[in-house]
């Protein structure tokens, strides 16, 4: 029975003063209010214990719906008389609170209910209130949870008078009564012993009732085994029974048979929410605040619309439009890892509503914006992220089943819109403090099958079902900034060919910048910093950005969507979920280890379509970065690998942009880009032989007698230790790549993390007393040509001189004060450790996820309790000699044993370690070669004359000039858009006589963010918005 919302009479009770021993029944003849009472002969027997049990007291509401079957009950059960021991039990602390109806004239001190305080509610905070089963000093101790307090968002009248305590029955409250206390109508009559917790709301089926009635066994005595002895357990209560003991206060849920009807074959449930949380609720409206729906899906994602599986947002009056679609994918994080996502998500969707002059957000913008969370793995998800879940109202335990008529379920799909949140401390945030509802839809994947599946049924389920326009993609453990979505949606609203955008991911810095005097993460933090400086903006002024990250980015759906045929950007996204065999290739499956990329590039080269993808700089997103060796060696091996095979991709099918609708404009500049990308994986491929010779000539110019700092050849000495050290070093790399663990290696790994600082210690104070040698000594000339002042202090000073100048240019340069050290001491690390690791585990091509272990059972099995167990075994002797002739007839006949050919598990693990081995091979010679012949052929060289040398380092300063170019072209571009916006909402607040504009806002800012390429006509449409003026 739904609650009602709002105040009502209370449902009309039997009238048991007419006649103690008369059975009746509830309104419409309700069976389940059957109340069993003592015999006249008790009251006159014993009259002195009369007030013990009252008559008034005998009452119970309805337990079942109006629509339950007649009851099957015939005889009454007389109950015992008590002895004259009998005393009314009560536990010392216990509250004098039973509940009974409000009748005149009541004089028994017994069930004389507490004066009532001054004080109606308890501090007003959903944090303030003691949990459930946690004493109240208030309460006189009682493990039963006090009155729930009043939230700030409740007005007078926000509290209902009926409101349901139990998941069958709804219970009128007066704004007195409190519902937890000892006698509540969900408690029976007797709390005095723990046989009445067992006892209470457990429903069986009569075998003896043809109609297969429901009887409810409610308020049954308990028996002798339940007795408590009153003198020996006043304080303490009975000893514990064996087994597991639950906490105190807190009461084991019991769990009924109920006949359900499938919903076209299928498993849909409404229950209802937690009482606690129903009165928290400043809207209570709707069915949608009220209960949760739970889907058990047993069909494969991709034919979810297909199976008839509907969403709360297709059906009914929350049938809704769609707007935003948000999916939050996690595994096995920890519930402060989800709730920093998802308190910062619901604070997003709090910026919506607040955008009241929004043609498209407003008062209830939430009503537009699905949150989506999908677990991978029942089995994987944490513990407390279930609880988080549950507190929030869209988990309930106990619900889900395994199987639907003999259908295996894939997925339990939980609907609710909740109008809590939980931050990052686990404090509850409300309507007090600005939180709106929020339609959440959780989908707890029944086996862990990675994160490419979870997206497959964000998109093609879920997604298919609501049809949304922009979809966002986060992690778990990213917290988006406070504005972060409303940017991201904003992209795609003023340019309507954006097909993919993303914003600005930010290392996480811990309380007062703590997590940087880890080099790790402070290293990382300068890698994220100059990405989101130079390279994002670069692609994005191109137009292709090669890789979203999947933590903060965003698509449009219908962007997405394949082609009549099947082919397309989703198509080709989640191939790699089906690779199997030796027909997923090693380049293939490396490369679907950055499906993303792969997204990517399917969605600029989608034929005849002009779709591009941008970098939204407002946009801003918190992540956790790892901060143990064998964390960030295990993640940038995935990264490396996949980063290097989609680019190849991307390079041999170029042919695609052919195909598309891109102007002529658009494909020179993306044709540029892919020569740009063509040199960083030259560099990348030849990074080992490059860092090798970088040192060897920078450092080795230090073993020179003329230039040595130290004197007597210490220089020399030094430089031939470090360069024989880093050769041993790179070939023990090795070793250890191919054949252990990063998490089963820490030491040798951190160990040569150490040793490669060391060298660029040295290798940077070589090049940094060359520099100042050069340019204190009189004799040597400072002009541009073939000299060291040229070749290497011009190189040097440019690429680092143009990263804190693109900082500064971006406002952000204070993580080259705080980061740059660190990311430059561990550089060879990146070059070499991170990039040997990678390439010398090419085979391996999963996400670190497990397979299921599933139990054999060909053995059969010993199944029992205790000390004994129940098995098969041979029966008789004949059984037992059978089984030896059989084996001495097999070693007699020599029976040849059939041979079982490889698996095709094991054919793929050894056709991916020998293309491996190859890719290994090649490697290492490539860059062997390249290493021992420069450096035989410029050995006796000076710096000047080195022209390898200096081809190393004009390309890395030429690139890094390139990447800030587009940087600048980027800011100068987005500088233009902001001057020009703001300029247009000038006009618009201006009058009409002072030349103020009529024009609706949306026109505007339309224009104006369709000129946020300057390579598509951003002129035009700044002069065309001016004019409008």
């Amino acid at each position: 029975m739904d609650r009602p919302h709002s105040r009502g009479a209370p449902p009309s009770y039997s009238n048991y003063d007419e006649d103690p021993d008369e059975l009746r029944l509830g309104p419409a003849g309700n069976p389940a209010a059957v109340r069993l009472l003592p015999a006249s002969s008790f009251d006159e027997e014993i009259p002195e214990t009369r007030h013990s049990r009252p008559t008034h007291r005998a009452y119970q509401p309805s337990v079942s719906s109006i629509h339950s079957r007649p009851s099957s009950i015939s005889n009454i059960p007389s109950m015992p008389p008590p002895t004259e021991s009998y005393v009314s039990y009560r536990e010392t602390g216990s509250p004098t609170r039973p509940w009974t109806p409000s009748h005149v004239g009541r004089s028994s001190d017994e069930y004389r209910r507490a004066p009532p305080s001054s004080v109606h509610y308890e501090r007003a905070d959903l944090n303030g209130s003691p949990r459930p089963g946690t004493p109240s000093s208030r309460y006189g101790g009682s493990p039963r949870r006090p009155l729930p307090p009043a939230p700030l968002f409740a007005g007078p009248g926000a509290r209902s008078s009926a409101f349901a305590d139990d998941a069958t029955v709804s219970i009128p409250l007066s704004d007195v009564d409190d519902p937890f206390g000892p006698g509540s109508a969900d408690l029976g009559e007797a709390r005095g012993h723990r046989g009445s917790y067992a006892a209470q709301s457990q429903v069986t089926l009569n075998e003896d009732d043809d109609e297969g009635s429901h009887l409810r066994e409610s308020d049954i005595g308990y028996d002798e085994a339940d007795a408590v002895d009153e003198k020996s357990a006043a304080h303490y209560g009975p000893a514990p029974a064996e087994g597991d003991q639950q906490r105190r206060g807190v009461r084991e849920p019991q769990k009924s048979r109920k006949e359900v009807q499938l919903i076209n074959g299928e498993l849909v449930l409404e229950t209802k929410i937690p009482t606690i949380l129903y009165s928290f609720l400043p809207r209570r409206d709707a069915d949608e605040f009220t209960h949760m729906r739970y889907t058990a899906v047993t069909c494969d994602p991709d034919d979810f619309v297909e199976r008839g599986y509907k969403l709360r947002q297709n059906i009914g009056v929350t049938a809704r439009e769609t707007e935003l679609f948000v999916c939050v994918t996690m595994y096995n994080e920890n519930e402060y890892d989800f709730t920093r996502t998802m308190h910062a998500v619901m604070k997003n969707i709090s910026h919506f509503c607040r955008r009241s002059k929004s043609r498209t957000w407003g008062e209830n913008g939430w009503q537009k914006i699905v949150v989506c969370i999908v677990s991978d793995g029942r089995e994987k998800i944490h513990p407390r992220t279930l609880d988080a879940l549950a507190a929030m109202g869209v988990y309930q335990h106990g619900i889900a089943k395994n199987y639907v008529n003999q259908k295996a379920v894939q997925a339990h799909v939980y609907e609710y819109t909740t109008q809590v949140s939980l931050d990052a401390d686990l404090k509850f945030k409300g309507a007090e403090k600005g939180i709106v509802p929020c339609q959440m839809l959780f989908c707890l994947k029944e086996r862990n099958q990675r994160k490419l599946n979870s997206h497959r049924w964000f998109f093609n389920a879920f997604g298919k079902a609501l049809n949304p326009n922009v979809c966002i993609l986060l992690d778990v453990g990213t917290r988006p900034g406070g504005n972060s979505l409303y940017h991201l949606w904003k992209a795609f609203d003023t340019d309507s060919n954006v097909a993919g955008a993303c914003g600005e991911i930010k290392a996480m810095k811990g309380r007062l910048g703590q997590n940087l005097l880890n080099p790790l993460v402070a290293s990382q933090n300068f890698e994220y910093k100059m990405s989101n400086i130079l390279d994002k903006p670069l692609e994005s002024v191109f137009g292709y950005i090669t890789v979203l990250p999947g933590a903060l980015s965003a698509y449009r759906y219908h962007a997405l969507q394949n082609d009549a045929n099947g082919h397309g950007p989703l198509s080709q996204y989640f191939k790699g979920e089906t690779l199997h065999g030796q027909h997923a290739d090693v380049f293939t499956a490396n490369m679907y280890l950055a499906e993303d990329r792969i997204l990517c590039w399917e969605l600029v080269a989608k034929r005849d379509e002009r779709w591009v993808l941008k970098y939204v700089k407002g946009c801003t997103g918190e992540t956790d970065v790892p901060d143990t060796v064998p964390e960030f060696i295990s993640q940038r091996r995935r990264w490396l690998n996949g980063a290097f095979f989609a680019a190849i991709y991307s390079l041999v099918h170029f042919r695609q942009l052919w195909a598309t609708d891109h102007t002529v404009a658009r494909k020179v500049l993306l044709h540029i880009e892919f020569v740009y990308q063509l040199l960083q994986v030259l560099f990348t491929f030849f990074s080992l032989a490059n860092f090798y010779l970088t040192f060897y000539f920078v450092a080795g110019g230090l073993a020179d007698p003329l230039i040595d700092p130290f004197g007597n050849r210490i220089g020399l000495y030094i430089f031939t230790i470090l360069r024989y050290t880093l050769i041993l070093l790179i070939c023990a790399q090795f070793i250890l790549s191919l054949g252990n663990r990063p998490q089963g290696a820490k030491k040798p790994y951190f160990a040569s993390m150490v040793i490669y600082g060391i060298v660029m210690v040295y290798t940077t104070f070589a090049a940094f007393y060359i520099v100042i040698r050069q340019l204190t000594d009189p004799k040597a000339k400072l002009e541009m040509g073939n000299n060291v002042f040229t070749n290497l202090i011009v190189s040097m000073a440019s690429t680092i001189g143009l990263y804190f100048l693109m900082s500064f240019i971006y406002l952000d340069p204070w993580h080259m004060f705080t980061s740059s050290i660190q990311y430059f001491m561990l550089l060879p690390s990146y070059l070499c450790t991170l990039q040997v690791y990678a390439f010398c585990n090419t085979h391996d091509v999963t996400w670190g996820t497990k397979g299921d272990n599933v139990m054999k059972t060909d053995l059969g099995g010993a199944v029992g309790k205790g000390s004994t167990v129940e098995l098969e075994m041979p029966s008789e002797q004949l059984d037992i000699d059978s089984g030896y002739d059989e084996a001495l007839r097999n070693l007699r006949d020599r029976i040849e044993v059939p041979k079982s050919g490889d698996s095709e598990a094991q054919m793929q693990e050894d056709y991916y370690k020998s293309v491996r081995t190859y890719m290994v091979v090649s490697w290492m010679i490539a860059n062997g070669i390249l290493g021992m012949a420069v450096s035989e052929i410029y050995s006796d060289r000076t710096i000047s004359e080195n022209y390898y040398l200096r081809f190393i380092l004009w390309s890395v300063a030429s690139l890094a000039l390139f990447r800030a170019l587009g940087s600048t072209t980027f800011a100068i571009i987005n500088a233009v858009n902001i001057a020009v916006e703001g300029r247009v909402r000038l006009s618009l607040k201006l009058p009409t006589w002072l030349g103020g504009s009529r024009g609706s806002k949306s026109a505007i800012s339309s224009s104006v963010g369709s000129g946020t390429s300057i390579f598509t006509g951003l002129g035009e449409k700044i002069t065309a918005t001016l004019r409008r003026r």
